[in-house]
């Protein structure tokens, strides 16, 4: 559920539910507050029979949870009502994958995230203490948002230019997406990649997420106050 702070920068917003057995959405919605976890609750609460209550239930026997992505937020409830409309429509006609290169207008700051993402977009308390060894990677340009922990993993896990005296110390690898904190990994091990590049040598780690009593000290924390205007190296190492 999201906070009264989170519902507030939401303003109207459009979602999808996503079957997570199928990867697929099965129903699209506007709406403000709470609105996208209301049709889980109402399987729940109601007897009332629908297509959509019945995904639900399938979903929730199968021992799984629905998915909830927000499309679009920050929209007054008219555009909320134009883009639900448009995407139904859409999404009935054309069932195959789009192959737009660019992002729709403002989606960097408005569009796809997961319900998860959301609140951390609003809420995220800024990071001010590293408590143990770690590297921040930066993987804005190989993390598909809304798609979870998997995807988040291969997105960090190379290929990096890390020195050999970093590479023995460094226990943690912080995943950082658009200067929050989403994921924390352990590395076990480090390996060497094959890329295309000739000027410097790469590397790459196997792990798995962190204990929760590390990665709870660094999930959803901000480092947007120590992002500076064009910098380019995707590795940090300290704040």
């Amino acid at each position: 559920m999201f906070d009264p702070i989170t519902i507030i920068k939401l303003n109207y917003y459009v979602y999808c539910l996503i079957d997570p057995n199928t990867k697929l959405p099965f129903y699209i919605g506007k709406g403000k507050g709470n609105r996208l976890f209301d049709h889980a609750n109402d399987s729940i609460d109601t007897s009332k029979d629908s297509d959509k209550l019945d995904v639900i239930r399938k979903i929730r026997s199968s021992g799984n949870k629905v998915q909830h992505i927000v499309v679009r937020h920050g929209l007054t409830e008219d555009s909320a009502f134009r883009i639900e409309s448009a995407l139904i429509d859409f999404i009935k006609f054309f069932p195959n994958q789009l192959t737009n290169e660019v992002s729709g207008h403002d989606s960097e700051k408005f569009g796809l995230m997961s319900a998860s993402e959301i609140s951390a977009l609003y809420n995220a308390l800024p990071l001010s203490v590293l408590s143990h060894s770690v590297v921040i990677i930066n993987i804005n340009n190989t993390y598909a948002k809304a798609n979870g922990t998997t995807d988040i993993y291969y997105a960090t896990k190379e290929s990096w230019i890390v020195s050999e005296s970093r590479r023995q110390s460094i226990k943690y690898a912080l995943s950082e997406y658009k200067g929050i904190i989403v994921e924390v990994f352990e590395i076990d091990e480090w390996y060497s990649c094959a890329t295309n590049f000739k000027t410097s040598r790469r590397w790459g780690f196997n792990g798995k997420v962190a204990e929760s009593s590390v990665r709870d000290c660094y999930i959803n924390r901000s480092v947007k106050h120590l992002k500076k205007k064009g910098a380019a190296n995707p590795i940090r190492y300290r704040l």
